[in-house]
């Protein structure tokens, strides 16, 4: 038995890094790509029904995934936006879910306002997973790509919040406001403590504790569910237990983290986030059989037709938010209008059209239990369930196929910072050669009298420091710097690539221990990295 289970996982992964494949070449981002291959592979006739656990996906994927997205999310774009981002992440979270229950209720027969808001605290948040994954390979500006990554990385918090206190309105009957504005508070300030204790706890834990790159990688794997976990016991937000200990531990790495732990841990996250992503895209496409079987109530028009109106609803209500939040202070402060020039009109569409639902919406639709306490079936879930999975294929695959074209159409360019990203960099190595030069000067002059090695590193960090020279005077003179340095890169990569070959020839004579090769070898990949980046 699990010999047969492990063959069809492998063939499973081996199928999903295919597909992935096919959309990398049809310039298809995966997890758009992904969905609509598990549609259609769950269109094969005598393809077996498979329905996510719930649990899954709170507890297996969202933790680590949420983690990784705190880690890398940029403190100071975070800061910088922060009244935007959690305007949206806890107001239009609030307000989706409004509109979504009073329309929902209103046209779907047998509906309360109580399971609308159910519906609407399932598909109020865009997807942490959806929005990084499909956005990084789109030219969108900067500040777009942190207002969304820094909502999502938040609202899952407030709409499972919202989609807990309906349930239990739901299961109970009633609903005391007062009581859940408390509850409310207490989850969203509990997770946060949760989170930033446990990031205290571990990273003192990683500064003092002696270990290796090994035992660190697989502490931080393990983290983000021991924060996670413990929030939820306490009946806190685990959402926000693991971004607000991911971003304290990602800001404080430098204290505890080696440069073989970065670089190794750096390597095994990308590599477990990319699996995990694609599992839960390919999964989302799998349940149409599983969806379209629980549809006993209505027929499959029917539910067609509502999930059309709400998802509609949904991206209407988000571009008529994003738009007011961007021209409000403009048009009612003077000051502010003094402070900063009339927003782009185009940043607020943007912002809209680029929300996608994902498996967390699909998830917690799936958790509705589907009976009572007292035993009856749950009211209404078959429908919710399915609103939820086209509102995903409408926001998801729709919007997400859409999306490209139509930045081609607005032809909207990133605000550059004072500073140009490639001038920016110029400056701070050449600060940092000043500085180990600095430490040579004053340090080592003995060493760098009689140490030939030390002499030559000396010499090596002064013709670097003449190279940022020139760089900088070419940037301040050509026009065409960009273009100028990628020819350079391109001539490193080059130059790498014949050392490379050399190389191989040396391994084929079998003069040279094959350790000391690999360790060269490993060297010179770490070489191109430095002109390519790790992702390329």
């Amino acid at each position: 038995m699990i010999h047969n289970y492990v063959i069809l996982s492998i063939v499973v992964l081996l199928a999903v890094m295919i597909l992935v494949m096919i959309g990398q070449k049809l310039k298809v981002a995966y997890p758009i790509f992904l969905v609509i291959a598990g549609l259609l592979i769950s269109l094969v006739p005598g393809m077996p029904h498979i329905e996510i656990e719930p649990d899954l996906v709170f507890l297996i994927f969202l933790p680590p995934i949420l983690f990784e997205a705190a880690w890398f999310t940029s403190w100071q774009d975070f800061r910088k936006w922060k009244k935007q981002i959690f305007s949206m992440a806890f107001g239009l979270v609030f307000l989706t879910s409004i509109v979504v229950a009073y329309l929902s209720s209103s046209i779907i027969p047998g509906l309360t306002v109580a399971m609308g808001f159910l519906l609407g605290g399932v598909n109020s948040p865009p997807d942490a997973v959806a929005a990084t994954s499909v956005l990084k390979h789109m030219k969108i500006p900067k500040k777009i790509t942190s207002v969304l990554e820094g909502e999502s990385l938040i609202n899952d918090a407030s709409s499972l919040i919202v989609f807990k206190f309906a349930l239990a309105a739901v299961i109970s009957g009633q609903f005391i406001f007062a009581d859940a504005a408390k509850d409310f508070f207490m989850m969203a300030v509990g997770g946060v403590a949760v989170g930033i204790a446990c990031g205290f706890v571990f990273g003192f834990f990683l500064r003092y504790i002696p270990s290796n790159s090994n035992i660190d990688t697989v502490i931080t794997l393990i983290v983000p569910y021991i924060m996670y976990v413990g929030a939820e016991h306490f009946h806190f937000s685990g959402v926000l237990s693991v971004v607000a200990g991911g971003l304290l531990m990602s800001y404080n790495s430098h204290c505890y983290m080696s440069h073989t732990t970065r670089i190794q841990a750096g390597n095994v996250w990308n590599v477990l986030i990319f699996l995990m992503n694609t599992i839960i895209f390919i999964l989302i496409g799998l349940e149409l059989p599983v969806v379209v079987a629980g549809m006993k109530d209505y027929t499959i028009s029917e539910g067609i037709i509502y999930s059309v109106v709400i998802g509609g609803a949904i991206v209407f209500t988000r571009i008529f938010y994003s738009y007011a939040v961007a021209y409000l202070p403009w048009l009612c402060s003077k000051d502010y209008r003094l402070k900063f020039p009339k927003p782009d009109w185009r940043e607020p569409f943007i912002i809209s059209f680029a929300a996608m639902r994902g498996v967390v919406s699909l998830a917690a639709a799936l958790s509705i239990p589907a009976f009572l306490p007292n035993g009856e079936a749950f009211p209404h879930r078959n429908i919710i369930l399915f609103v939820t999975f086209v509102i995903i294929l409408i926001t998801l695959v729709g919007q997400g196929l859409m999306l490209s074209p139509i930045l081609k159409l607005l032809k909207i360019k990133d605000v550059q910072s004072d500073i140009p990203e490639e001038k920016q960099e110029v400056i701070l190595w050449r600060k940092l050669k000043e500085t180990a030069l600095h430490t040579l000067e004053n340090d080592y002059t003995q060493l760098i009298e009689t140490n030939s090695l030390v002499r030559h590193q000396k010499r090596k960090l002064e013709n670097e420091m003449m190279m940022m020279a020139d760089k900088t005077q070419c940037m301040a003179s050509t026009e065409n710097f960009s273009s100028s340095l990628h020819e350079s890169k391109d001539v490193l990569r080059q130059v790498i690539q014949a050392q490379r070959n050399e190389l191989h020839r040396m391994k084929r004579e079998k003069i040279f221990d094959d350790q000391v090769l690999r360790g060269i070898e490993m060297q010179l990949d770490f070489d191109e990295a430095k002109i390519t980046g790790f992702t390329h």
